[in-house]
């Protein structure tokens, strides 16, 4: 990346080329760097390996939708309905799931010590059969899990991976699902943290 090139962060959080917010953001270079490059890496890459670009973009849009950041939302299940014309169906399926799973969080519970005091109950998210039974055993696991990560990851124990196996994903499949679901994570509130900023400190540059 040269000095003028924009990277999808900066475009979906509408970073105005020049302004002291992009001067800001450019001085974080490994962040830049790092954002540009997980995002060609993982959802746009050369060999999809033990997951499916149809799988890494339905997870990626449903961890998007679950954030709640709309520009990030809305590139990922657009990014998703291109991977294939016939896929506007299932991403509208991603979209209702996610919506529907969609709360305040993080929640969980912590061992048992200091920490419950910030103990936080919240709904467990499965995927019902009738689902279940239009996006396959595979991804209906990858969004279960997705959920579980994003919204309570104090609950994460090796039973949640133990089910991943189950349903056919592989040690090499997982690392990419963390991978993914990691990234879509901090992708979506380093948009919303810049467009907030934008928002507050440019008001006149921010980009609706």
């Amino acid at each position: 990346m040269t000095h003028h090139d924009t990277t999808l962060v900066e475009r979906l959080a509408g970073v105005v080329p020049g302004s002291p917010i992009d001067r800001a953001w450019r001085a974080r270079a490994a962040a830049r760097r790092f954002a540009e490059e997980a995002y060609c890496r993982l959802l746009h890459p050369l060999d999809p390996g033990p997951i499916s670009l149809v799988e890494r973009r339905a997870v990626a849009a449903f961890v998007a939708v679950l954030n709640g950041e709309g520009q990030t939302r809305d590139h990922l299940l657009a990014l998703l309905r291109d991977t294939d014309p016939t896929l506007a169906p299932l991403a509208r399926l991603i979209e209702r799931e996610a919506e529907d799973s969609s709360h305040p969080g993080p929640y969980g519970r912590y061992p048992a010590g200091p920490l419950s005091a910030e103990d936080l109950d919240g709904p467990v998210y499965a995927v019902a059969y009738p689902v279940q039974h239009e996006l396959g055993l595979r991804l209906s696991a990858a969004l279960e899990y997705a959920h579980l990560v994003t919204l309570h990851p104090r609950d994460a124990t090796p039973e949640s991976l133990a089910a991943l196996a189950r349903a056919g994903w592989t040690n090499g499949g997982v690392a990419l699902l963390v991978d993914i679901i990691g990234f879509v994570n901090f992708q979506s509130r380093v948009v919303a943290g810049l467009r907030s900023h934008i928002a507050a400190r440019q008001p006149q540059l921010a980009v609706v």
